[in-house]
């Protein structure tokens, strides 16, 4: 079995609480990114993107998406989002707004 097929995901209860930045760069921790980018202009769409991804695939603690995602953002760049499939359908089925939004 693949570590990604056992891992657990962290999703929010409602995406009011995804209250991130809206603009400017967003330094990631090492806790969520250890790569050598780390810092993401969310002005740029594929920064937002990548960003977006890490911080869905690595949160482990809510407070990591509510400081780093905002729901306006998120509902954007969800259909263009490369998540695997048990997070896409975690977040999915918790908010069907946003498997409309994909299909």
């Amino acid at each position: 079995m693949r570590y990604a097929e056992i891992r657990p995901y962290t999703v929010p209860a409602t995406l009011a609480e995804l209250a991130g930045p809206t603009g400017g760069v967003v330094v990631l921790p090492t806790a969520l990114d250890w790569t050598p980018k780390k810092s993401y202009d969310l002005a740029d769409d594929v920064d937002l993107r990548m960003l977006y991804e890490t911080v869905i695939r690595e949160a482990m603690h809510i407070e990591d998406l509510r400081t780093f995602l905002n729901a306006r953002l998120l509902a954007e760049a969800w259909p263009r989002l490369w998540l695997p499939l048990r997070v896409r359908g975690a977040w999915e089925s918790r908010f069907p707004d946003l498997a409309k939004a994909a299909a």
